[in-house]
């Protein structure tokens, strides 16, 4: 999927910017996923919240020391909209509206048939298998002041944005390409990250429905440091309950979202098959033998050990969501 706001360019640099990073990968080659390089940098607390920028003169300050630190200014960047800002939603529009008049379609309806959160969004969407009255779609919105912030900041700090994605499907792009995905998959993808956590659920290739929920952050709880490869290490200094109750909170909603798909999809649909989890939290090894623990669903733990050569490093699970995202169009 592509917000239709870009030109397309070549030497893409990949940028994935939350509430608590700024992370960029730059692809070596396309089979296996390899990087060429790849760096990131911790966001202090307040900058951005919510995918929304909030402090865009500290934002803009940073990402300068960044773009100029990793020697990416004037290249050409693919980039992932925040969750907080994404919606995934199905609609249903006659079956006699042709394909090239769709989005034209879809920009009348907005606001009248078609109800979102917000005005005047940025859209893509995808056609499902239609009947002879009706014709399902699938509806990825953002809103576009939020989105165009970035593309402004970026393109103001001399950088050519030309593409963005959304988390889930960059994380299924690089899922697919290193063949983990299986025939007939209704696949969970949990990413599990230090301020966030995002949810989807794939029916096969196709992301049905996503929902987002934020952490408590408490900086002052956290311990942050760099690594030998330079990526952030994160060490909880808080009471263990709390994130306790954090991960409680978050397993409930997983039920609650796996319930939601029973309910709406037909008798016919088969149930959840696999979770896939991925994500920067450092308790994520915890995390992953807590779900084994606790579903009778196969939890498998994105990563790309296997497929890589020996003489490439191994890639660390913070960095496939920019790998997945490298993969998108490649040339």
């Amino acid at each position: 999927m592509v917000f239709s706001l870009f030109s397309k360019k070549n030497r893409i640099i990949n940028l994935v910017i939350n509430d608590h990073s700024i992370r960029f990968l730059e692809l070596k080659q396309e089979d296996p996923p390899t990087p060429q390089r790849w760096l990131e940098r911790f966001l202090p607390p307040g900058i951005i919240r919510d995918g929304k920028i909030v402090d865009i003169d500290s934002l803009s300050s940073i990402l300068e020391e960044c773009i100029d630190e990793w020697k990416i200014k004037r290249r050409s960047i693919r980039f992932i909209v925040p969750d907080p800002l994404v919606i995934i939603r199905k609609v249903t529009i006659p079956a006699d509206v042709q394909e090239d008049e769709i989005k034209g379609y879809l920009y009348l309806e907005l606001g009248s048939s078609i109800h979102l959160p917000f005005e005047e969004p940025v859209f893509d969407y995808y056609s499902l298998p239609d009947n002879d009255k009706t014709r399902d779609l699938l509806l990825f919105a953002a809103p576009e002041q939020n989105v165009m912030e970035y593309v402004n900041l970026l393109s103001k700090l001399k950088m050519n944005p030309v593409s963005a994605d959304i988390s889930p499907l960059s994380l299924y792009r690089l899922y697919h390409k290193v063949d983990r995905a299986g025939g007939d998959e209704v696949l969970f993808t949990v990413q599990f990250d230090l301020t966030s956590v995002n949810l989807c659920i794939f029916d096969e290739t196709i992301p049905l429905v996503m929902r987002h929920f934020g952490l408590p952050f408490d900086i002052n709880q956290w311990e942050i440091t760099r690594n030998s490869l330079g990526l952030m290490v994160g060490k909880y200094t808080g009471e263990p309950e709390e994130l306790v109750l954090q991960f409680e909170d978050i397993f409930k909603e997983i039920n609650k979202l796996m319930d939601f798909y029973r309910y709406s999809n037909n008798t016919e649909k088969p149930d959840i098959t696999k979770f896939l989890l991925n994500g920067d939290h450092p308790l994520l090894m915890a995390i992953y033998d807590e779900m084994k623990e606790r579903y009778e669903i196969p939890v498998d733990l994105l990563t790309i050990d296997k497929e890589a050569k020996s003489k490439h490093p191994s890639i660390p699970t913070n960095l496939l969501l920019p790998l997945g995202l490298a993969l998108k169009e490649v040339q």
